[in-house]
């Protein structure tokens, strides 16, 4: 009993350790991005808070962290421009009933379908967008700064070497603070970037009426922040999953997602997601439940309302030099290793969608690396072949091999030559799958090649379903007493198995 309660014990003071690095790691990316968006610095800071304690609390995941993102300010900084604030609020509002609904109808399943070199892309790109915002940030700084960093990356490398009693991270926090604060140097901090004092976030609805105008501005906006918070926010705790043991719930995170973006638009914020930086900066430190990223929000707060002065001393050396040990970890750089040896295809996947990842958006990236892996899939899977031919006297039996849809439907046709074949022809499906309506019209327009070639044709194996779709082939077809059960994959088609297989099909 004692070994649970210090086993306890010692993860609470791991969430609450971690916490306090995820707060103020998180307080230069919610300014930094609430600048580029061209909106006041504690906009992105309640952002950060209000959608980090409602997923921290709610949240599909314990222990990813979400915040004001990058993925989602690119899509909001032509709306604040042209627009301004009020349009962004409505269409944060309505990017959170958004997700809410994919949650609910439970389509963060779908996740699933991005390829894992498409996950790898995306986080290879992140790891690089993330390191190059780190380096714009130094650059130009002078040599003191690069010192900072260098110390701030040497303390997170081997202070777990010393001792794991505290995170390194917030070890490089405090060591470099300390050197740069006790001898009074002269480098960036966090409060030269921009005034983080403020009040706590209050209720205010979008000063612009909710009208059809207003509408057909930000729902365009709205679709694309929901899709690409999620796609970030799952493809994070896909990351998560793979460290920890322990399988999110992509629906769960969805909704919470949702309520902590509708709650950012009614009191004055633009939408967040997860951040994969500051999520993989927790679980290292030890973070893996849900206190780490109540404390990391509640802590965030407290800076903008009390502490703003304090935290405006630390260097952002310090800050940076910890996001670039988090970028070199986040990478997988066992991909580059397996990059010669994977199928031609994955390795396109992955280069693809890191680059779009670092040159465009993460939305677009993952789309087209979902797009490329499923036509790649459905080349190679292109495939039917005739597995055997018989001829016993006037009768040609081919049994087919592979599946028939549209893919497959031209090399399908180029199998059979109603000229050379003798006057009966047994086309056995048994070995062959039809999945689609494109299936069935192949299936129907070489039964149409034989009819008008003057011979004989049976179809064998085909499912009672995709017999009733055929229209010339349906009465040429023999039932067998192992057909398959299966159904053809076609729009308004409404099975009736108590009527499939009967009616024109000819028994044998």
């Amino acid at each position: 009993m004692s070994g649970m309660k210090n086993a306890r014990l010692a993860d609470v003071k791991n969430d609450v350790l971690a916490g306090c690095v995820v707060a103020v790691s998180m307080v230069p990316e919610a300014v930094g991005f609430s600048l580029v968006a061209g909106l006041s610095p504690i906009v992105g800071l309640h952002t950060a808070f209000i959608i980090g304690l409602v997923t921290a609390l709610f949240g599909g995941k314990p222990g990813m962290v979400s915040g004001a993102a990058g993925s989602i300010v690119v899509v909001l900084m032509s709306l604040a421009s042209e627009h301004g604030m009020a349009y962004v609020l409505w269409a944060t509002i309505f990017a959170g009933l958004i997700q809410i609904a994919i949650g609910a109808f439970r389509l963060g399943k779908f996740i699933r379908l991005v390829p894992l070199p498409a996950i790898h892309g995306f986080v290879n790109g992140l790891a690089i967008v993330i390191m190059l915002a780190q380096l714009h940030m130094i650059a130009g700084q002078g040599p003191l700064m690069y010192g900072l960093v260098l110390l701030a990356i040497l303390v997170v490398c081997l202070f777990p070497k010393v001792t794991r009693v505290i995170p390194s991270s917030l070890a490089a926090l405090i060591i470099v603070s300390a050197v740069a604060i006790g001898f009074n140097l002269h480098t960036l901090r966090v409060g030269d970037m921009a005034d983080i004092t403020g009040t706590l976030p209050s209720f205010s609805l979008p000063t612009v009426p909710l009208t059809l105008e207003t509408l057909r501005i930000v729902l365009p906006y709205a679709v694309v922040i929901a899709l690409v918070g999620l796609i970030e926010s799952l493809l994070t705790m896909t990351v998560l999953d793979e460290m920890g043991d322990k399988k999110g719930n992509g629906n769960r995170e969805s909704i919470a997602q949702g309520a902590g973006n509708t709650l950012c638009g009614l009191f004055g914020c633009f939408a967040g997601c997860a951040m994969i930086g500051q999520s993989i900066i927790n679980f290292t430190s030890g973070g893996r439940g849900r206190l780490s990223g109540t404390v990391g929000a509640l802590l965030l707060i407290l800076f903008v309302v009390s502490l703003s002065h304090y935290i405006g001393l630390l260097p952002v050396a310090a800050l940076a030099g910890i996001m670039l040990v988090v970028c070199y970890n986040t990478f997988e750089w066992s991909s580059l290793r397996r990059l010669r040896r994977m199928p031609k295809a994955d390795a396109l996947v992955m280069v693809i969608v890191t680059l779009i990842t670092i040159f465009t958006d993460l939305a677009v990236a993952v789309i087209s690396g979902v797009i490329i892996s499923a036509l790649v899939f459905a080349w190679q899977h292109a495939r039917i072949t005739v597995r055997r031919r018989q001829q016993q006297g006037d009768v040609a039996i081919y049994q087919l091999e592979g599946p028939l849809f549209f893919g497959s439907t031209a090399s399908f046709a180029e199998l059979f030559d109603p000229a050379q074949d003798p006057e009966e022809v047994v086309i056995d499906f048994a070995a062959t799958r039809v999945m689609d309506s494109s299936g069935v019209e192949a299936i129907d327009k070489l039964t149409g090649r034989y009819l008008d070639a003057g011979k004989r044709i049976r179809l064998r194996h085909l499912s009672p379903d995709c017999v009733r779709l055929l229209a010339k082939a349906g009465p040429f077809c023999s039932h067998e007493l192992d057909d398959p059960h299966y159904f053809v994959a076609e729009e308004d088609y409404q099975p009736d198995e108590g009527k499939a297989g009967t009616g024109d099909i000819r028994r044998t």
